[in-house]
């Protein structure tokens, strides 16, 4: 991450890209598209998280298995009838349909898990605390709600493994539910103390009673202003260029991509071009010394 030129810049710059993005991934239904997008972003998030990312991967592809599969029992519609289940048709375009709301699934995923890596919830929070101070604090808090929650729930499950009372320990089902419980109910309670320590913490030192300042300032960099100019320029040029279309539903056609996917795949590709710029000057100066 710390080579990453997206998580140094302003974060103005990397929210308007994540934003084009994501929005792309979410609004275009071509498959080639969609490839592009989620190979782009599959090697940013492995560039941001190393080898940890690689063991967050396997854990979406069953998910995302189910969500294809599951489209045509519940959207029969289609011209080619593959076999009937449940009284109903189970159509080749429904499943090639579902297979393509799971690829966006997956890459909005993939794109989602860099946005929360380069942009930190202080980074949110600068951004949007001038215009919605409440709504910017709610949105830092939710983002780390869950992994605030698997850290402490590590740890309790933990403290019970070290007296005889972990989960691995029970062999009968009524001794895995009560562990389960057990462990419910502490994280429950540590949720609900947190949540008052912060409240009075928060009181106390006078939140929402004046104007809220930042202790680090950011400042628009020529940098920032080319990569937002960017940003902008393909997205536009994307759009203009077209080529995105695509129906699956009741029979398949698509629009041949032509320059868009060009122009698609470039502004994709902006984090790894710009990361790969920087770390051939790094090598180049090492070279040199």
């Amino acid at each position: 991450m710390e080579r990453d030129v997206f998580s140094r810049c302003h974060p103005l710059t990397g929210f308007v890209y994540f934003f084009c993005a994501i929005c792309f991934c979410a609004v275009v239904r071509h498959p080639m598209y969609l490839a592009a997008g989620f190979l782009a972003g599959l090697f940013y998030f492995l560039l941001l998280h190393g080898e940890a990312g690689m063991k967050k991967l396997p854990g979406m592809v069953p998910f995302l298995l189910v969500v294809a599969a599951l489209n045509p029992v519940l959207n029969p519609r289609g011209e080619t009838v593959l076999f009937t289940l449940f009284g109903r048709p189970y159509t080749l375009e429904a499943l090639v349909y579902g297979v393509v709301l799971a690829g966006m699934l997956g890459t909005m995923l993939v794109w989602f898990g860099c946005f929360s890596t380069v942009l930190t919830g202080e980074k949110i929070v600068y951004l949007f605390a001038p215009i919605a101070p409440a709504l910017s604090l709610v949105l830092v808090m939710t983002m780390r709600l869950i992994p605030s929650f698997q850290r402490k729930l590590a740890r309790l499950a933990g403290a019970r493994r070290c007296i005889g009372f972990g989960l691995e320990e029970q062999t009968r089902w009524r001794g895995k539910l009560r562990c389960g419980a057990a462990l419910l109910a502490s994280l429950t309670d540590w949720a609900l103390e947190g949540s008052i320590i912060t409240a009075d913490a928060m009181r106390a030192r006078g939140y929402g009673t004046g104007k809220r300042t930042h202790y680090r300032a950011y400042r628009l960099s020529a940098r920032d202003g080319m990569l937002l100019g960017l940003t902008l320029g393909l997205s536009t040029a994307a759009v203009t260029f077209g080529g995105m279309q695509a129906e699956f539903l009741p029979s398949v056609s698509m629009e041949r991509p032509g320059w868009g996917l060009a122009v698609y795949c470039l502004l994709l590709a902006l984090p790894v071009l710009a990361w790969g710029k920087e770390e051939l000057q790094w090598r180049w100066c090492i070279r040199r010394i």
